[in-house]
């Protein structure tokens, strides 16, 4: 199977964005962009991030126990990008709390969900992380940054 078209057609799906976080082992967050969040179950709080095995923030995520996933708003592409680069410098200025867990809440997003991991699996090149929700917070007037077909959208009217 050839990997562009594979890309492609996985590019019809249209996705929310968001910047998972953590601590990691030398007491500096960690984060990246992702577009691979999805809720797993309601009984117990169950939700998943992929992250790609050569990923630098790789180890810091198997190692910190907990991250946060950041449900970004559909003003914060800057931030989706500024998260998707290996700048080792992700943080600087931008504002972020810590709930009970340490994890790195990034402030403005749309919704937040603070979770202790569940599990890890193999997914070919990709670690999937399963979190238990801890803690949550939700605009639930706000509108989500979308990614659909290699692009950053919005939504342009409810149905």
């Amino acid at each position: 199977m050839d990997p562009r078209e594979l890309r492609n057609a996985l590019g019809c799906f249209a996705t929310g964005v968001t910047i998972v976080t953590a601590m990691g082992p030398d007491g500096e967050p960690v984060g990246l962009t992702a577009n691979s969040f999805s809720s797993v179950s309601l009984n117990p709080p169950l939700v998943q991030f992929s992250l790609d095995r050569s990923a630098q923030s790789l180890d810091a995520f198997r190692s910190a126990g907990c991250f946060a996933v950041n449900v970004l708003r559909e003003d914060q592409t800057e931030l989706s990008n500024r998260f998707a680069t290996r700048n080792a410098n992700k943080f600087d200025s931008v504002p972020y709390t810590t709930w009970e867990s340490g994890t790195p809440i990034l402030e403005g997003a749309l919704a937040h969900f603070d979770c202790g991991t569940y599990a890890t699996y193999d997914g070919g090149d990709h670690l999937i992380f399963i979190g238990e929700v801890r803690r949550m917070a939700a605009d639930h007037d706000g509108h989500p940054l979308l990614y659909f077909r290699g692009g950053y959208h919005g939504l342009t009217h409810s149905t």
